[in-house]
């Protein structure tokens, strides 16, 4: 990846400025704001811009590219299309063709957050929930597209769609001209695709980075390879970036533009996207908070640097939202679960309770387990969900309980 540009690409600056011309229309796509976080600025050791994105209508960067597919093809006469998406990119085929004055059907994996279902019917679109995941969700659309006369819109494989995203690189670029680094996440690949082609054209010494989640990583063993790798299954709570694979035309783009690739765990997504809600009082989708995690992780260095971490999507439904936070909580020792070795006599849960109360630490929940193997006749645990302020906390509550004489194991450690 040499981070230089080439006439041989299939996306140039040039269609990323016909996109601009497209979108120049508020109904459609705003520009989002970039803000300073001097929080994460002590975290990195650097100074860091949030590109705000999630904040964009339909929640994410898709309607930027979608729009400037849809518009070109209506003008042409399509006035029907279907895709798939995982959420995001189904909201910007909605908003877009319905924008133009045209029909949308909107293939989704069957597990698709149901924000994002709602969303997209709300936008206009008839959704099809179909597939347990974005591969089969793509072949029951393509099949769909070829017995109609509905356009497919792909979601990054389509060089109208990276040119529209592209337009979010310029915007970039314009927000903080002397930015060291900018992160991206990495799903399908258009997003980085475009956002990679206006950056090293502005600004080629600027280093784009991708990021992948580790469950629906495929970029490194593609690059590897020379070809485009799919995975039979994701894992990931990145919903957003778990497409399982990116395409001949991405992988030429990114082998060119994109500088470095990191890989991210979703505890480090929980952890970026808990400290986002914390710190930068945003609320920000798995796919969106990758960017974040890559910079507080081991894996990449911008110490010293302006860097610009992407919140590419916001669409964060709030199942998944409880979801992330006990992960985080937990991650953090802010959550608790001890399990305590007691005689079975009357009396010890008050006892206890009373010594987790003496330490300022809340009691969600108790649970008596006397049918457990090991246990004599007799004994039986009691096993407490406490809320602490961390890891130091957690560490005196643990410690008062052993000074009064019981036997108790941290089970958050045990499934961290």
């Amino acid at each position: 990846m040499t981070g230089q540009q080439s006439d041989d690409l299939p996306v140039q600056y040039t269609d990323i400025e016909r996109a601009r011309e497209r979108l120049d229309d508020d109904r459609v796509v705003k520009q989002t704001p970039v803000e300073r976080s001097s929080s994460l600025d002590e975290f990195v050791d650097g100074t860091v811009y949030l590109k705000m994105e999630h904040l964009q209508w339909t929640g994410s960067f898709k309607t930027r590219g979608a729009y400037n597919k849809i518009s070109q093809d209506v003008e042409r006469g399509v006035d029907s299309f279907i895709a798939a998406s995982a959420g995001n990119h189904a909201q910007g085929v909605a908003l877009a063709a319905t924008t133009c004055g045209a029909e949308s059907t909107i293939f989704m994996p069957r597990n698709a957050p149901q924000a994002k279902v709602n969303a997209t019917r709300g936008y206009g679109a008839t959704v099809e929930l179909v597939g347990k995941d974005f591969q089969e969700t793509m072949a029951a659309a393509r099949d769909a597209a070829t017995e109609s006369d509905a356009e497919f819109v792909h979601a990054y494989d389509d060089v109208d769609i990276i040119a529209g995203q592209g337009t979010l690189g310029t915007e970039m670029y314009h927000d903080c001209p002397n930015v060291d680094t900018v992160v991206v996440p990495i799903g399908g690949g258009g997003l980085i695709s475009g956002v990679s082609t206006a950056i090293k054209h502005l600004s080629p010494e600027t280093r784009v980075v991708g990021v992948q989640a580790e469950g629906a990583e495929t970029v490194h063993e593609s690059l590897a390879k020379g070809m485009p790798v799919t995975l039979d299954e994701v894992n990931t709570i990145a919903d957003g970036i778990a497409t399982g694979g990116i395409s001949e035309t991405t992988l030429r783009i990114i082998q060119r533009n994109v500088d470095e690739v990191v890989t991210v765990s979703d505890t480090e997504v929980a952890r970026a996207i808990l400290l986002l809600m914390e710190r930068a009082k945003q609320v920000v989708e798995g796919a969106g908070a990758a960017s974040v995690a890559a910079i507080l992780s081991d894996d990449l260095d911008v110490s010293g640097e302006t860097v610009m971490p992407l919140l590419c999507g916001g669409n964060l439904d709030m199942t998944r939202l409880q979801t992330v936070l006990v992960h985080a909580l937990t991650e953090r020792q802010q959550l608790l679960r001890l399990r305590v070795h007691i005689q079975d006599v009357p009396g010890k849960m008050e006892e206890l309770s009373g010594i987790i109360a003496d330490q300022n630490a809340n009691i969600h929940n108790v649970r008596h387990d006397r049918s457990v193997d090991g246990l004599e006749i007799g004994e039986a645990y009691l096993v407490f969900r406490v809320e602490s302020s961390g890891a130091e906390h957690a560490a005196s509550i643990i410690e008062a309980v052993e000074e009064a004489g019981y036997d108790v194991e941290n089970l958050t450690q045990t499934i961290r």
